[in-house]
């Protein structure tokens, strides 16, 4: 199904929405750039993702609607959460896991 896609304005800022099979998507992106610039909000979320708990909950929530999340990549990410190595980008995880996104 083509995704519908609409904005929402919350205090002067654009936040993208998709509704994909009657399923609602925010843009986590657009709501960190309404905190900084946009090459900030890209350092928000990639620190925010390889905390051991969002990472769980992502997986979590893929193994639960996502038919093809690979569950093995999953789990060597979340092996390696919470380390102070431990680096993640959006991108590697959508590529390794294949997540909904």
């Amino acid at each position: 199904m083509t995704p519908i896609n609409n904005k929402l304005k919350v205090q002067d800022i654009e936040i993208s929405l998709a509704t994909i099979d009657n399923q609602d998507y925010i843009s986590l992106t657009d709501m960190a750039k309404g905190k900084n610039d946009e090459a900030r909000a890209a350092d928000i979320i990639k620190n925010c993702i390889r905390n051991r708990s969002t990472l769980e909950f992502l997986g979590t929530w893929e193994i639960l609607y996502n038919p093809n999340f690979k569950v093995v990549e999953f789990d060597h990410f979340k092996k390696e959460a919470g380390l102070p190595t431990f680096t993640i980008s959006v991108l590697n995880w959508v590529e390794s896991t294949s997540e909904i996104y």
